[in-house]
């Protein structure tokens, strides 16, 4: 029985989707972070209540501990020693590491998935025929993007609006996104990457590029 309970927690944890959660709209930005369930705001802050102001007479005696640290004499700098620069590593046995990492971040690009795509762009402009022209090259954007989206991230749902506003002073937008992968893909690529990386330190070592 407790091998079963043991087996659907991990199944469970390696199903468990992390990521970010990115909304754009005139109140600005708003930033959290997505924990299965859980989505824990990052950006922006709550604000800290304001400590209380110091009453007169805390602050007289405040100046006085000051007056008297300042009386005292204070102490001498350390004498500052020539820096040594650091040496550099050969560009060959770094060059592994580059094409591990540009490896990495394709095969991590293709697990992310783009839980929802929301955008919606009002076009502002009194001139109707400015408006739609704008309008079609906005569309005429829109389907060159999208295909190039569609190879980088498996896109769940999408919602893309243009609207035309005559009475708008300015162009807006209106933005969601929810980029997320699961708990198990992110240990399965940091699992095989994490080896990799192993490997090509041992082998720098073994051709006297590590660390004395």
């Amino acid at each position: 029985m407790g091998i079963w309970i043991a087996a659907a927690i991990v199944l469970i944890l390696a199903v468990l989707p992390l990521g970010v959660c990115i909304r754009y709209n005139d109140a600005g930005f708003l930033l959290k972070v997505i924990a299965g369930p859980l989505k824990i705001t990052v950006f922006p802050r709550k604000r800290k209540q304001k400590k209380q102001k110091k009453k007169p007479d805390q602050v007289k005696k405040g100046q006085q501990i000051e007056s008297s640290a300042s009386e005292e004499e204070p102490p001498r700098p350390p004498e500052a020693q020539p820096e040594q620069k650091e040496k550099g590593g050969s560009l060959t046995r770094f060059l592994p590491l580059i094409k591990l990492g540009l490896r990495f971040l394709g095969d991590f690009r293709r697990k992310l998935r783009l839980d929802n795509l929301y955008l919606r762009l009002i076009l502002a402009g009194d001139d109707p025929c400015d408006l739609a022209v704008n309008y079609g090259r906005i569309w005429a954007a829109v389907g060159n993007l999208m295909p190039r989206l569609e190879r980088l991230f498996v896109i769940k749902k999408r919602d893309i609006q243009v609207e035309c506003d005559f009475a708008a002073s300015e162009t807006c937008v209106v933005a969601h996104l929810d980029i997320t992968i699961t708990l198990g893909r992110l240990l399965v690529l940091a699992l095989v990457y994490g080896v990799r990386v192993l490997i090509e330190f041992l082998s720098m070592k073994r051709k006297g590029g590590g660390e004395k």
